[in-house]
């Protein structure tokens, strides 16, 4: 049998390391944060220029313009809001149809999931990695392997 001092000293070792744990995701997710953006083609001819907020809060926007001269119409813009989670270096993408959803933000971000990628801080090479996220699943197809890069 256990005595009470040393059931006592394992529960706090257990609370010490389970708050570690947290702060340390934590930290990954506050990496996270910012904005992203990629941009494709030209001013000229067709222009797509997609941009995603992550912000502190947990909820994010996202805004996908595209002026294509021979496009009708020639401006398209498609909104999306809601809030996102972090778990490990996957971001999960949650819309409420009722709060995040209406007749502007009509892009349904719910069951998205993005890789967010970085240099490793193990990694002392010269290679460079660009911070990113790269979607991998998505209800939009078009959003689909889109890969942004943090600003």
């Amino acid at each position: 049998m256990l005595t009470p001092l040393i059931k006592q000293l394992m529960k706090i070792i257990i609370t010490i390391l389970i708050l570690i744990f947290n702060f340390s995701l934590f930290a990954q997710s506050n990496q996270m944060i910012g904005d992203y953006t990629h941009i494709i083609g030209q001013e000229k001819t067709r222009k797509i220029n997609y941009k995603l907020t992550l912000n502190q809060d947990g909820t994010f926007l996202f805004h996908s313009y595209t002026k294509d001269k021979h496009g009708v119409p020639p401006e398209v813009n498609k909104y999306g809001k809601g809030n996102w989670k972090a778990e490990k270096n996957t971001v999960l993408f949650f819309a409420d149809k009722e709060n995040d959803m209406d007749n502007k933000h009509d892009l349904d971000f719910n069951g998205s999931k993005a890789r967010f990628i970085s240099k490793s801080p193990r990694d002392k090479t010269d290679r460079i990695v660009k911070t990113s996220l790269q979607f991998f699943e998505s209800k939009i197809f078009w959003i689909e392997r889109l890969k942004i890069l943090k600003d």
